[in-house]
C-alpha cells in the first residue's frame, strides 16, 4: 500500500511538471524558433499521455472502492458461518458434558457394587473390574475429547469476536467518510446557491461529490480564461472545502463533439480540456489554503457527454471530490 501511495504522488508531480512545461510551450509560440517550438510540442504530447495514464489510475481507484464493498460483504459471509460454527459446537459440547456425567455416574455405581460383592467369587470381581477399567477408560477418552473440543470451540469464539471488530471498524470507517460526505456536500451546495440557475449543480454518488460547472458559466468560447462570475463560483468552492485534507480532488474539463479550427494552441479539443481544467485548479489554490496535493487537473476532451442533444450541457468543468480510502485498504490489507 505504501509502494501504491509514493506512486500515485510521483504521478501527480510529474503531471504538475509537464502541465508547467505546456504553459511555457503555449506562451512560447509565436516567439521561439522553429526547434524550440518543436521541442516544446514534443513534451506537450508527453503531457498528454501522461493525462491519459493517469485516466486510468483514476479508474484503478474507483476498482479498488468496488473491491472493498465486496471484501465487506466477504466479511460479513464469514462472520455468519462463525457464528453457526460456535453454536453447533456449543450442543456438541453440552452433549459430551451429559454423557460424561453419566458415564461418571455409572463408574461410581460400579465402584459402590464392587464393594458389596467383594467377597464373592474371584472371577465375578475380575469381571466387574475389568468392567470398571473399561469405563473409565471410556471416560478419559470423552474428557480428552471434550477438553479439545473446549479448546477448539475457544479457538473460535476469540476468531469470531476478531472478525466482528474487523467489521465493526470497518463499517465506522465508512459511516465516518459517508457523514463527512454528506456534510461536506451541503456545505458545497450553500456556499453555491447563488450559481444554482446559472449553470451550476451540486450532486453526490457513489459516494462522490460531483460538482458540474457549465462552461457558459467559466469560459468565453474556445478560450481556457476563466470569466470573472465563474472565477467567483471557482474561489467560493474552494473555500468551501479548503479545510479538508482527508480528499481526492480531480477537476476534469469536458468539450462538445465541434473541432477547432485554430492553428494556435489549444489546437485540438484534448488540449481544449485539459488547459481549462488546469486554469481552475490555478484558480482554487491561488485563492485559497486548500492543499495543492489532493488536486489533479484531467481533460476528458469530447468522449464523456451528459446529453447528445444539447451540446452546451456537454461543454463542463466537473469536479469529483472523493473521499481518501487509505485507511480502509490498510484495514483490508491486515485481514
Amino acid at each position: 500500500m505504501l509502494n501504491f501511495v509514493v506512486g500515485v504522488h510521483l504521478i501527480r508531480t510529474k503531471m504538475k511538471t509537464l502541465v508547467f512545461f505546456t504553459l511555457i510551450a503555449i506562451l512560447a509560440t509565436a516567439c521561439v524558433p522553429a526547434k524550440k517550438y518543436n521541442e516544446l510540442l514534443e513534451k506537450e504530447k508527453t503531457c498528454s499521455e501522461e493525462l491519459a495514464k493517469f485516466k486510468s489510475s483514476s479508474l484503478d481507484f474507483e476498482a479498488k472502492a468496488k473491491t472493498l464493498e465486496a471484501r465487506m460483504e466477504t466479511m460479513n459471509k464469514e462472520l455468519a458461518s462463525l457464528r453457526k460454527d460456535t453454536l453447533d459446537m456449543g450442543h456438541e459440547y453440552r452433549s459430551l458434558q451429559a454423557e460424561c456425567s453419566k458415564i461418571k455416574s455409572s463408574c461410581d455405581a460400579l465402584e459402590d457394587q464392587l464393594e458389596k460383592i467383594k467377597n464373592r467369587d474371584a472371577r465375578e470381581v475380575a469381571r466387574m473390574q475389568a468392567d470398571l477399567e473399561a469405563k473409565i477408560i471410556e471416560t478419559q477418552r470423552k474428557e480428552d475429547a471434550l477438553m479439545a473440543l473446549e479448546k477448539e470451540l475457544l479457538n473460535k469464539q476469540r476468531l469470531l469476536e476478531d472478525r466482528e471488530a474487523r467489521v465493526r471498524e470497518l463499517e465506522e470507517l465508512i459511516a465516518r467518510k459517508d457523514q463527512s460526505v454528506r456534510e461536506l456536500k451541503q456545505r458545497i451546495a450553500q456556499a453555491l446557491r447563488g450559481f444554482a440557475d446559472k449553470g451550476l449543480t451540486v450532486e453526490e454518488r457513489d459516494g462522490k461529490i460531483y460538482v458540474s460547472l457549465e462552461a457558459k458559466l467559466l469560459f468565453a468560447s474556445g478560450s481556457t480564461i476563466v470569466e470573472p462570475e465563474g472565477k467567483s463560483a471557482v474561489v467560493q468552492l474552494a473555500k468551501a472545502i479548503e479545510g479538508e485534507t482527508d480528499l481526492e480532488i480531480i477537476v476534469e474539463g469536458h468539450t462538445d463533439t465541434d473541432g477547432l479550427n485554430s492553428k494556435s494552441h489549444p489546437k485540438d479539443n484534448w488540449e481544449l480540456s485539459v488547459l481549462r481544467a488546469t486554469s481552475v485548479v490555478n484558480i482554487m489554490t491561488a485563492n485559497s489554503s486548500i492543499n495543492p496535493m489532493i488536486l489533479t487537473a484531467a481533460g476528458r476532451s469530447e468522449y464523456h457527454p451528459v446529453d447528445e442533444f444539447d451540446k452546451a450541457k456537454n461543454r463542463r468543468i466537473e469536479v469529483i471530490i472523493a473521499p481518501n480510502l487509505d485507511e480502509l485498504f490498510k484495514i483490508i490489507a491486515n485481514q
